[in-house]
């Protein structure tokens, strides 16, 4: 990388790249790991860790040229920061616990998290003030699904929550019935903001009963691009395509593939 970066004999791109122009291609290397690990091809997960891997040592590069900190730094960090997170693996000094040392319950574990969590916000909004939110340093850049649970998170975290699925689950009737509405009323600008309420009550389920709502989306997708391939391949072989159909046909087909599953 500080080839890639030498002003007289390194690379013009690389050489023209900032923190901020850099953004868009890390966000597609994450995406391309996430797409190799759920394929499942170690060969291709390895490259793809080396080139997200490659994305952070490009960061690090560009701060150490100037003067802010190098990847020794970030990854010192880190570690600090691990260890201060598991205070059920680490002593302070880093040292591992011993097989005979007590442990915390799994709900000690989690509420002790939460708390050096609260304290390591308190700390950053000491050395950068900003509005005091619970919801300080959740990125407005995120995924809008994977925001959604990090605020749910957030709040929860400081009480606001309910403690059973069932009452969710009757948000998320609610909400639907609300949809319904603006169905019927053909509001635009309503009708979106009441699915935004539904998808956010489903988002809320998910989190209530261990089901991460990225994963399962991504799971939901690839089955369903699986089963319409499956249809698309049967058509074909019959010289068809999906649009020769209509939809009574298209659902015939479609109850066959996930009979044959």
């Amino acid at each position: 990388m500080e080839q890639l970066r030498h002003p007289d004999t390194g690379c013009p791109w690389d050489l023209e790249q900032t923190l901020t122009s850099l953004i868009p291609y890390t966000i597609e290397e994450t995406y391309e790991v996430a797409q190799a690990l759920t394929d499942g091809h170690y060969p291709e997960i390895k490259d793809e860790l080396g080139d997200l891997l490659f994305q952070v040592v490009f960061y690090t590069r560009l701060t150490e040229e100037s003067g802010h900190f190098d990847f020794d730094e970030v990854a010192m960090q880190t570690a600090t920061k691990l260890i201060r997170r598991h205070p059920h693996v680490f002593h302070a000094d880093g040292t591992p616990l011993s097989a005979h040392e007590s442990r915390p319950s799994q709900a000690e574990i989690k509420a002790r998290w939460e708390a050096i969590k609260q304290e390591e916000r308190a700390e950053k909004q000491q050395l950068q003030p900003t509005e005091s939110t619970v919801f300080a340093d959740i990125p407005e850049q995120l995924p809008s699904l994977l925001r959604a649970l990090k605020l749910q998170k957030r709040a929860a975290s400081v009480g606001f929550d309910w403690d059973s699925t069932e009452p969710v689950v009757a948000k998320i009737r609610e909400e639907l019935n609300e949809v319904e509405v603006e169905l019927a009323k053909r509001d635009q600008e309503a009708l979106e903001g009441e699915i935004g309420d539904l998808l956010f009550a489903v988002i809320n389920l998910a989190r209530h009963v261990q089901v991460h709502p990225e994963q399962a989306l991504r799971r939901t997708n690839q089955k369903f691009q699986q089963r319409f391939q499956a249809i698309e391949r049967e058509l074909s072989a019959a010289g068809q395509a999906p649009s020769d159909l209509n939809l009574t046909e298209l659902e015939r087909y479609w109850q066959k593939v996930k009979q044959d599953e």
